[in-house]
């Protein structure tokens, strides 16, 4: 089977969110597919990282922390930007496409034998034959430590199947309501059925929804938590003080197993600093359990700065300077309110001159089940001039349906409408000049096509 076979019948079972709840929730049918293909979840060590914002950005810390101190580190996480294949990495590098295609060829024969045969009731979805894939990739190439992103929620998620070293949960708000509830404590039940009996939980204050959700279940599965609070730096915003938080980085010193590093994160945005301190944390707690069982450990202060240094994570606030007659852009996934706000922040630290001379063009563009009305009336307040496009998916907005929901904050001539990604960015372009800033924001899926547009490798 070719690469292209194999990625067009991937893409043919549908999006991961396009199957009904009954047909994507289902661990069962996971582990049935699993255990014909010989278990390869229990192949590698593992950390789980659930959450609604920031678990790509601490996922991809940690791995590259991993990396940094020695370790063969595999990457399992989505969606993706640019190609599937990014979604399975070991060692920084994706899946190459020949590996893929054999995988996928394994993958389906099984799944296709075992609905034959009635012990699967249907094929399994897109997120179930990747993530079945990953796990046989992993199992094969044998890492020291494999770092998964849960797709979304978590109890039921297809990742779930694992036995982690740790879980980690990011912070927690309203998004997927659809398929995980309406309410941040419902969504918050979802995510911490990462939780072990008796295993490790690294997690942050957040909402008291959550909390209260996150400490009982705790409690109920006799865990221990790693509070990740000693590893966030005060935050005093004007002040000339710690962090620096900047267009491209941000640092600050910081002190760690007993040693101040100095942390330079390409990961730019007050929110990014409670993901940085889950990643730290969670790294220290995978140095004490190797202390405790081997005696040694790869994991030092020094090599947890590297890691972080070294993390890329494109598509969070990814800044491409201006050349040129071409302006800046800043590309930043922001999907849901949450993500909204923290871009909202991000821009006010690290472009202070914006609505003093220099003006803001959004583009944008979302899916339809997102709250679209909300993520509009935090960010195009902020634009001088507003975009809307749609991607190459069928739950993409259509633009008359931004402009409708974002009625009450614009009104229609302050919206101008492009057909695709890469039409926006030309008007983008010619309305900013060389001296504007174009923010493209909205679906992982409208930053993936402008950053294929612009030309950004990954």
């Amino acid at each position: 089977m070719s690469y292209e076979t194999a990625v067009a019948q991937m893409y043919a079972l549908g999006h991961e969110l396009a199957q009904t709840p009954s047909h994507k929730f289902d661990l069962t049918h996971m582990r049935v597919l699993l255990a014909a293909l010989g278990h390869p979840e229990n192949g590698f060590p593992s950390v789980l990282v659930a959450g609604t914002n920031g678990k790509g950005s601490t996922a991809a810390t940690l791995a590259s922390i991993l990396r940094a101190s020695g370790l063969k580190t595999g990457l399992y996480t989505s969606p993706h930007l640019i190609r599937i294949n990014e979604r399975i990495r070991l060692n920084g590098e994706a899946i190459d496409d020949n590996d893929f295609a054999m995988l996928h060829d394994v993958v389906d024969r099984t799944a296709e034998r075992l609905v034959e045969e009635g012990d699967l009731p249907w094929h399994p979805s897109f997120f179930e034959m990747l993530t079945a894939m990953a796990f046989e990739y992993f199992a094969r190439s044998r890492p020291d430590m494999v770092v998964l992103e849960v797709g979304m929620g978590g109890r039921l998620d297809a990742t779930n199947v694992v036995e982690p070293r740790l879980s980690i949960i990011t912070d927690i708000s309203l998004d997927h309501q659809k398929y995980l509830g309406e309410t941040v404590t419902e969504i918050a039940r979802e995510k911490a059925g990462i939780i072990r009996p008796a295993g490790v939980v690294v997690t942050l204050p957040q909402m008291p929804e959550a909390n209260d959700v996150i400490g009982n279940a705790i409690l109920d599965a006799g865990a221990r938590a790693v509070n990740a609070v000693p590893f966030v730096p005060p935050v005093s915003p004007g002040s000339g003080q710690w962090p620096v938080v900047g267009s491209e980085v941000q640092r600050y010193p910081l002190d760690v197993m007993g040693t101040q590093i100095m942390v330079e994160s390409p990961l730019v945005g007050r929110h990014q600093l409670r993901n940085l301190a889950l990643a730290i944390a969670a790294a220290e707690e995978l140095q004490n359990q190797d202390l405790k069982e081997r005696g040694t450990s790869q994991i030092t202060p020094e090599t947890i700065a590297e890691g972080i240094r070294e993390t890329r994570w494109p598509g969070r606030f990814h800044v491409m300077p201006a050349a040129g007659d071409n302006p800046e852009y800043a590309l930043d996934v922001a999907h849901n309110p949450a993500g909204a706000w923290a871009l909202r922040s991000t821009l006010s630290a690290a472009y202070p001159e914006l609505g003093n001379g220099r003006e803001l063009i959004l583009v944008f563009g979302v899916m339809r089940d997102k709250a679209i009305q909300e993520i509009t009336e935090i960010l195009f307040p902020l634009a001088g001039h507003v975009i809307v496009t749609h991607a190459n998916n069928p739950r993409s907005a259509s633009p008359d349906e931004i402009r409708e929901a974002a009625a009450r904050v614009a009104a229609g001539s302050d919206i101008e409408d492009a057909g695709d990604v890469a039409l926006a960015l030309n008007q983008a372009t010619k309305i900013s000049g060389a001296r504007g800033l174009v923010v493209v924001t909205g679906s992982i899926y409208i930053v993936g096509e402008a950053m294929r547009t612009l030309g950004v490798r990954i």
